[in-house]
């Protein structure tokens, strides 16, 4: 049961309720009859002794306070009562632009152009303001708002704009307890740089307000009408499809301005402050200027947006997917559409396929998932025919279901052995494989390394000597098998996303997220670190051979690893077996070793640890690695593992030359 006060406020109702915090309407009470409801915003009581949650709370607090702008919800007092943290805010009455996106979506409009235009004119203008922003020193504050969606737009009953929820916003001043590598704000508003993890500035927040101009003129999410890892996908790709396809009566300059935006690159768009102006232009031109707040609250008086007596806590804005930014309570219900989709699974006999192998045998019947995995691994037979349920027996290359995987180029193995094309072919024993990659990263180059062992395969794709993508038929690398290792599903979750994948056009980590199991960016960091993996155990191989085809792509979407690829060198040097290691280094063990003083790449570039650097800085043409092993022994350094690891990565990467 809530408490009727909360410091020197009286709470009247909850209003909504966040990954955080929740809010209350209550009200200030004075002398003389004084006064005045607020907003109160207070951390939710099982994050109340979270030091992360605490911190970012009390961060938000800190900035709002040094926000002094219409166009941003004003903060009046921060508190603590009873071991809760509190912030009072101005209460705006009126709605959101989430609520306003919902309206009109329902009744098959889109908002007009002048008050659209009005909504993001205004939130640009209080962008600015807080991108702007300077300490009393004069120093700017570098403030990143990076959650401006619908639900964080406010319009009051005069038809005016308030930004708000500065609770993952970053500036100069605050800790960087947000820079920890999750991807925070909500799915379908976040920029590219966002959903990639790299550093986000002020642009960020410019192309997430584009998202939401564009939303407002289409009535339907721009990025968002697949499974959420596609969303994600969509994001960082910057697919404008939507637009392109259902903004046909967006007037040109308009469109010119939101695609100006949204550029992939954020360099090439507009500050906040630029995309005001260019949208004030426009509406000069138009002769709209001025007439926003009246025709934007006339909008929400027809649409009916008045302030209702009780929010419901439970509804989604439109448009947005939650991004959560803590645990759920596993004890936590399916929800309806899961239980749904289990029900039907019951009664729903799943479809079946019976294979004629080419020497006439049978085999079935098998389920979908289990047709799908036998692609992805090379396991389908040249000639195997196939059969859907009761049809007839076809190539297994005329079912829709199946084509993604026969067609793909990264997921079609043939017999091991040299591909077609290839310009360079080698081993791979003795850890000759960091040599060879380290060429390809120098170089530069785009193209795929192919690599065999007897049934075992791997594609390497490279794009400008970085790591694109991997491709394995190694069963124990799918992407199921690797969610079960790592700890991130059970067992018996992946068998029900397994027996669900018709429903999801045959990709797993879809029915993952559609059922609950994981969340979109559980799954999209989850994806990213399968990729990571499937390349550092090819440096694990003690045998086999590669070969590399220039110019070769891969076709399939590929997530970022996260890492650059010098870092990733480094870790295959970590990676590499012992036996490996003492193999690669024997050719060289009475040789002198020097530094290079010009390597390919500096030695910063491969972030090695400090007392690597120290080892291989000392190397001045006067010492053999039998020399720099009894050094370090002698006076208590690096063990011998760890020397030999610095001397394999340095002669591979030619941070080191051997006389």
């Amino acid at each position: 049961m809530l408490r009727d006060t909360l410091g020197p406020y009286r709470i009247e109702r909850r209003l909504a309720a966040g990954g955080m915090a929740e809010v209350f309407v209550a009200l200030r009470q004075g002398p003389h009859g004084f006064q005045k409801r607020v907003a109160l915003k207070r951390i939710l009581p099982q994050h109340a002794r979270d030091a992360e949650f605490v911190g970012m709370f009390i961060d938000e607090a800190r900035l709002a306070a040094r926000l002094d702008h219409p166009g941003v919800v004003q903060v009046f007092d921060f508190g603590e009562h009873g071991g809760a943290l509190f912030m009072a805010m101005e209460m705006v009455e009126g709605t959101t632009v989430g609520r306003l996106l919902r309206a009109v979506a329902g009744r098959r409009e889109t908002v007009p152009l002048g008050p659209a235009l009005h909504i993001a004119y205004e939130a640009a203008a209080a962008l600015a303001y807080a991108h702007e922003l300077c300490d009393d020193e004069g120093r700017p504050l570098h403030i990143v708002h990076r959650d401006v969606s619908p639900a964080n737009l406010l319009l009051d009953r005069s038809g005016r704009v308030r930004l708000t929820d500065f609770g993952i916003a970053r500036c100069r001043t605050t800790v960087s307890r947000t820079d920890d590598g999750h991807i925070r704000g909500k799915l379908g508003y976040m920029s590219p740089e966002q959903v990639v993890g790299d550093p986000v500035d002020a642009k960020s927040d410019v192309f997430t307000l584009g998202v939401v101009l564009a939303e407002l003129l289409l009535a339907e999410p721009l990025f968002g009408k697949t499974g959420d890892l596609e969303v994600l996908l969509q994001i960082r790709n910057v697919d404008l499809s939507t637009l392109h396809r259902r903004g046909s009566h967006i007037p040109k300059d308009v469109q010119r301005l939101i695609i100006w935006a949204l550029e992939r690159d954020a360099r090439h768009r507009p500050s906040a402050r630029t995309f005001e102006q260019a949208i004030r232009e426009i509406l000069l031109r138009r002769g709209e200027l001025g007439h926003g707040p009246r025709e934007c609250a006339r909008l929400l008086e027809r649409l009916e947006l008045i302030p209702k007596a009780a929010r419901d806590v439970n509804a989604q804005e439109a448009g947005a997917r939650p991004t959560f930014l803590v645990d759920l309570d596993d004890s936590t219900a399916a929800s309806d559409e899961t239980r749904s989709l289990l029900d039907d699974l019951s009664l729903d006999p799943p479809t079946m396929y019976e294979l004629r192998l080419p020497d006439g045998s049978h085999e079935g019947p098998i389920p979908f998932s289990d047709m799908v995995r036998r692609i992805v691994l090379g396991e389908l037979q040249p000639g195997t025919q196939v059969r859907k349920d009761t049809g007839d027996f076809d190539s297994a290359g005329r079912m829709p279901e199946l084509q993604r995987y026969l067609k793909s180029n990264a997921l079609h193995w043939g017999p091991a052995g040299p591909p077609e094309g290839a310009s360079r072919r080698g081993v791979l024993q003795g850890g000759r494989l960091l040599k060879t990659v380290h060429g390809l990263t120098v170089g530069r180059e785009t193209g795929v390394l192919h690599l065999w062992d007897g049934g075992r395969q791997k594609r390497i794709f490279f794009r400008e000597g970085r790591p694109d993508f991997v491709a394995s038929n190694i069963g124990a690398e799918l992407l199921g098998e690797f969610l079960v290792a790592q700890g991130s599903i059970l067992r018996m979750e992946l068998d029900m996303a397994l027996a669900m994948l018709t429903r999801y056009e045959g990709r797993l980590g879809d029915a993952l997220v559609g059922l609950g199991i994981l969340r979109p960016m559980e799954l999209y960091k989850a994806v990213s670190q399968q990729v990571r993996a499937r390349y550092l155990e090819a440096f694990q191989w003690s045998r086999g051979q590669w070969a590399y085809v220039s110019g070769e792509c891969c076709e399939e979407e590929t997530l970022p690893i996260g890492q650059g690829e010098h870092e990733l060198l480094r870790d295959a040097a970590l990676t590499t077996s012992p036996e490996q290691l003492k193999l690669a280094l024997r050719p060289v063990q009475q040789r002198l070793l020097r530094l290079n003083p010009q390597p390919p790449a500096p030695i910063a570039q491969f972030r090695v640890p400090p007392e690597w650097e120290r080892v291989l800085s000392s190397l001045d043409g006067h010492t053999t690695p039998a020399g720099l092993l009894a050094r370090e022994y002698a006076r208590g350094g690096l063990d011998a593992e760890q020397v030999e690891r610095a001397l394999y990565l340095a002669l591979s990467c030619e941070l080191v030359a051997a006389a």
